[in-house]
């Protein structure tokens, strides 16, 4: 599990040495809505291709160890620590027009236009109707409906209609 003191401390890792990165996944849902609305089992952290190395080494360095998962690529690693706090770690670039490059698809920059709070702490975020449109086209769980009913709701997107 991953509580509110955890994310901050784990979101203090880059931002204290320099490195950029955006929440996705239930934290960046809770941080767009500046309140913890669930439990999380990890934290969805998007990082630089540039910063990654850096960052890998700061949380091996802080105890989190890789593991892998079914699902686990070269740019979509799980990181896990003793505490049982997990990472989720996706490795992006930016194209020459400022998009955003992942997994071999290629999304438009303003996907991270999101700003959210984790208690008092500012951060950046996958924008609430890119993160309702990130939740399509699997089969969703109940968090992931708690997750794009809260974003619609308090961002007035519509419901897909897969959520309805």
């Amino acid at each position: 599990m991953v509580n509110k003191e955890d994310a901050i401390e784990i979101i203090s890792y880059a931002v204290d040495n320099g490195i950029d990165i955006w929440l996705d996944g239930g934290w960046g849902v809770d941080a767009l809505l500046r309140t913890q609305t669930r439990v999380h089992n990890d934290i969805d952290l998007f990082v630089e291709k540039i910063n990654s190395k850096k960052f890998i080494d700061i949380i091996k360095e802080k105890g989190f160890s890789e593991i892998e998962e079914a699902y686990t690529t070269a740019s979509h690693t799980v990181w896990k620590d003793t505490k049982g706090r997990i990472i989720d770690l996706h490795i992006f670039e930016f194209n020459e027009q400022e998009n955003l490059v992942f997994e071999g698809e290629t999304y438009s920059g303003d996907v991270f236009s999101g700003i959210g709070k984790i208690s008092n702490e500012v951060v950046k975020c996958i924008s609430a109707e890119n993160q309702v449109l990130f939740h399509l086209g699997y089969e969703h769980d109940e968090n992931d409906v708690h997750d794009v009913r809260l974003l619609c709701e308090r961002f007035n997107i519509p419901i897909p209609n897969e959520y309805k």
